[in-house]
This record gives C-alpha cells, structure tokens and sequence, in this order.
C-alpha cells in the first residue's frame, strides 16, 4: 500500500492508495483531519491506519523546513522524523518533502481543466517553473529543468523580506513593523492573516470607513475569510481595496519568485485563497504587478502563470513522489 500525506497548519489529509494490475493508482481511503486538534501527528496517523496495513511506500508533504529528513512544522508544535515512521509504518521508503515541494510536483499530473491562465500574454517555453501558494501561511518551490525533466525544490521564500514598491505599500511597511518589529516578511501580507492586516493598514489610513460586517480579530469567526468574501464581492469599499491590495502584494512576489528562479517554463500558483478570490486574481492587478519589475517587464511579459483549482494538489505530488 501506498500512504501519502498534506500536513498543513489548518488541515491534514491522509490517502491510503494500491496499485491495480495494469498499474493504475486506486484509492483505498482518504480522510482530512484538523491539525490544530491534535498534538502530534503520531495520533492522526494511528487513527487513520487500519490494523492490518502493510505499507510499501509514504510521503508526507509538511507546512516547515524539512532538514535531515526531519521537520519541525511552522505553524503547529509537531516534529515530524523520517527515521521514527520508518519503524512505525515499517518500510524503509519514508520520504518528508516540504508541503510547497510536494505541491510543485502535483502540478505536474494536473490536467489542464485545473489550471487557469492569470497572463494573456503567455508563451509556451521550456526551463524552471516558480510554484507559490498562499494559504495558512506563504509557500514557494520550485521545479528545477534539468533538460529533459522538472525536479521540485523546495524553499523558505516565503518568509523573505517584505519590499515597498509604491508610496502605500511603503505605509504599509511602516505599520507593520510595529506589529513585527523584528522582521516583516512576505507571509505577513501574503497569507490569511494579510487579510487582516490590510484592512487594518487601510481603516487606519482613512481609505474608508470600517464594515459592520467584519468581526473582531477574537471573535471565534474567520475575520479573514469575511474581509476577502466582502471584497471580492464588492460590497464593501475597504474590504475590497484590501483585496485589490493583496492581490497587488500576491503578483509582486509571484514576479519576485519568477525573477530569483529564472522561470521561463512558467509559474504555478496553489493553495486555498487564489481559487477563493478568483475574479480578483483574474480582473489584472495580479498579472500588472507580476510584471512590474522594470527592465525585466519584457521578459515577465511572455511567463505563463496559471492558477490551480486543485486542493489536492500537494497530496497527489506526495502519491507520485516515488515515480519521479
């Protein structure tokens, strides 16, 4: 059996998967459980194992640094060990990949009616191909072109320094250094909790007035969820220039990615907000800010960067990791 697994900071989805006689993946059981519920992810896998399992093969897609085979996870208290499931799941074939590692290579099997095309101006090229996704938190990779195949590699990119490009985003770093004095990176903007922050920067700053319909920050109810669905409907002034502001923010990176990978084979984006506020990412302010990098607009110009509506993703990237 095949067991493969997308642990994140919200969820964790587990698959358990066999190989028919012509070789075809067939699902066994698959099961998606709160990560925050739990203390250690020993306990999810215990209770997503049947007793009588006998696993050939497990990858595990993980929200962290993964170094030596071991990671301790961002945004959860758990420390996963590649030596530990080796003897818990009793096969040597124990692979932890980096949640945005796994995730570059599920893109790979996805087919095209997943993927949507964020630039009109896109060119088929061959080379690397930048992957980001913001969700809980930001996520980068990358898909290395060796020539003849794309191999994943994963990165930390996504805690890098948050950089102005305008006069707003310049306040806008300002304020968030109060709140993150020691280091303003990407994922503060650049993730659920941008939400947030971007409609506080703009109540703040007098863009307009604030929404009855947004909670407090302690409320119990999703207040990021409810800033980006106000937005992207349009039914709220600062709510939907937080959106417009986060999908600026979204692009510039993406372009930042694409630039430091040297990306001509393209760029993927994941992750659960960009299908959530599809119409924002598809109205061109996106597309804009991925360009905007001066002299090298031109080459940015001809990237095709396509939008995953696949939630499964980097689950399907840990099932085939042994196929690569």
């Amino acid at each position: 059996m095949i067991l493969a697994g997308d642990i994140g900071g919200t969820k964790t989805v587990l698959s358990l998967l066999t190989r028919d006689s012509n070789g075809s993946l067939i699902c066994l059981q698959e099961q998606s459980y709160p990560s925050q519920q739990f203390s250690e992810f020993d306990t999810i896998l215990t209770t997503f194992l049947p007793i009588d399992a006998s696993i050939t093969s497990a990858c595990f897609g993980v929200a962290g640094p993964v170094v030596n085979q071991r990671c301790q996870t961002t945004n959860l208290p758990w420390l996963l060990d590649t030596n530990a499931l080796q003897k818990k799941l009793n096969t040597p074939k124990v692979k932890l990949l980096n949640d945005l590692e796994a995730m570059a290579l599920g893109m790979l099997y996805l087919p095209k009616s997943d993927l949507i095309e964020l630039n009109p101006h896109a060119e088929i090229q061959q080379g690397n191909i930048a992957v980001i996704a913001a969700g809980t938190g930001l996520g980068e990779a990358i898909l290395y072109w060796d020539g003849n195949k794309h191999y994943p590699m994963a990165t930390e990119g996504g805690h890098s320094d948050f950089a102005a490009q305008n006069v707003q985003q310049d306040k806008l770093l300002a304020y968030l250094r109060k709140i993150y004095p020691e280091h303003v990176s990407y994922e503060r903007v650049v993730s659920g909790i941008g939400f947030s922050h971007l409609y506080d920067f703009l109540y703040e700053q007098g863009v307009a007035p604030s929404c009855t319909d947004v909670p407090e920050l302690n409320s119990g109810i999703d207040r990021n969820a409810v800033v980006s669905q106000l937005g992207v409907a349009n039914t709220d002034a600062l709510c939907a220039e937080a959106v417009r502001l986060f999908v600026e923010l979204y692009g510039a990176e993406t372009g930042n990615l694409a630039l430091k990978s040297l990306a001509t084979g393209g760029g993927f984006i994941g992750g659960g907000i960009g299908a959530k506020i599809l119409p924002a990412m598809q109205n061109g302010h996106f597309i804009q800010a991925f360009k905007a990098k001066g002299r090298f607009s031109p080459l940015l110009d001809k990237i095709s960067v396509k939008l995953s509506l696949n939630p499964r993703t980097p689950l399907i990237g840990a099932i085939n990791y042994f196929d690569l």
